[in-house]
């Protein structure tokens, strides 16, 4: 507002630069502790979908996936349940090859190239007990990248959002 009596940042300088970084790590926090005080939830689910056509494109099949009761249902779960995040990346509107779908929860991958693979399900089922699940999925080879988060659904979120009237 100018009150300091600062130097106006030019842009493109390298202080405009740190300002937009400083600027984005704050929205990105906000933006998290936001998702992480959802009602009655336990878990903070990061959703990072790569490789669609578009920002636009990844950011809706990110939002289907991260808005699906399914998906949070599963996670409180801590299940690592393939079906519900592609059938929620399929019913996003956005055009790919179901064959090129990569899947990931937590760094295990677990469908790959439109197939589920063999992985440790004891192990991921143990890190779907941390506070915080990171669901990558990969759409195809596009430039498009989009990251979002949301909660899961608990029986808390039932209890909360079924015992009042607005």
């Amino acid at each position: 507002n100018g009150l300091a009596k600062n130097s106006k940042i030019k842009e493109g300088s390298k202080d405009a630069k740190v300002f937009e970084e400083n600027l984005l790590s704050i929205a990105t926090e906000l933006a998290r502790e936001i998702a992480r005080d959802g009602e009655g939830a336990k878990h903070l689910i990061t959703v990072r979908v790569q490789g669609a056509r578009s920002y636009k494109s990844a950011k809706q099949v990110a939002m289907t996936v991260a808005n699906s009761p399914l998906v949070k249902t599963a996670i409180y779960g801590r299940d690592a349940n393939w079906g519900r995040i592609t059938a929620a990346a399929g019913r996003a509107g956005v055009p790919f090859s179901a064959s090129a779908l990569c899947l990931r929860f937590n760094d295990f991958l677990i469908f790959e190239n439109g197939r589920p693979v063999d992985f440790d399900e004891a192990a991921l089922t143990k890190t779907l007990s941390e506070p915080e699940v990171q669901i990558d999925l990969s759409v195809g080879k596009g430039g498009g990248d989009a990251t979002v988060w949301t909660c899961d659904f608990t029986e808390d979120y039932i209890r909360i959002n079924a015992d009042y009237r607005s």
